[in-house]
């Protein structure tokens, strides 16, 4: 795999799968796009949700598809875009469901990095893509790798909120232990489903009263 982060608590978990042969052939694959094509987020973000939000710090789940394919946006968290880059369809939604919910003003900045250092983990089905094509790194064993770490965090930490939104998510997340972990469902926050039963949801509110009655931090979601 090309230079990248990613905290050492990770490596501990993961270090198996890092060593198995599908890996390899992902990690070659990646390094070859990077090297002929524009690939996003930068590589040295391509972990970077793993680094901003240690294993045994995580709270909460928010599963994504793929990274944007559009300049600037990926930064490795799903949803989330660089500083001073103007937020996307879906993240807007996010942020007007989030200020609905909790009666606070929208957010300005999509860097979602003040989440994932609270212990939301920004998890994305598959960590590369390529410019301007959607889904151009799927099915190359990214999916294979990020189901291995949703198994990790159902099987090895309790009390996980899972925020699945869309029925992509909610496949994704089959394998979590729902008598150990909190799952809430919706439709995605695309503007083509929010207004389906995405709006309305409050899932950041119902969020922090589990993690409460669990005796963890709530998220400050602003």
């Amino acid at each position: 795999m090309p230079k990248f982060y990613i905290h050492p608590s990770w490596k501990t978990v993961l270090k198996e799968e890092f060593a198995k042969p599908y890996f390899k052939e992902l990690t070659s694959f990646v390094k070859s796009e990077y090297a002929s094509n524009t690939i996003y987020p930068e590589q040295k973000n391509i972990f970077r949700a793993f680094d901003r939000c240690p294993f045994d710090q995580v709270k909460v789940v928010i599963l994504g598809q793929d990274p944007y394919h559009g300049p600037n946006q990926a930064n490795g968290l799903c949803f989330s875009v660089n500083e001073g880059i103007r937020n996307p369809p879906s993240l807007k939604n996010i942020f007007k469901e989030l200020s609905s919910d909790l009666n606070i003003p929208t957010p300005t900045s999509g860097n979602l990095d003040r989440w994932a250092e609270q212990g939301v983990l920004l998890l994305n089905a598959t960590l590369t893509v390529k410019a301007k094509e959607a889904g151009s790194h799927q099915k190359k064993g990214w999916e294979q790798f990020t189901d291995t770490v949703i198994k990790k965090i159902s099987d090895e930490k309790n009390h996980v909120v899972f925020l699945l939104w869309g029925n992509y998510a909610k496949k994704k997340g089959e394998s979590i232990d729902s008598n150990k972990h909190h799952i809430l469902t919706s439709p995605h926050p695309s503007p083509f489903s929010a207004y389906t039963g995405f709006f309305g949801n409050k899932h950041f509110s119902q969020t922090n009263e589990f993690l409460k009655s669990v005796k963890k931090t709530s998220i400050k979601w602003s």
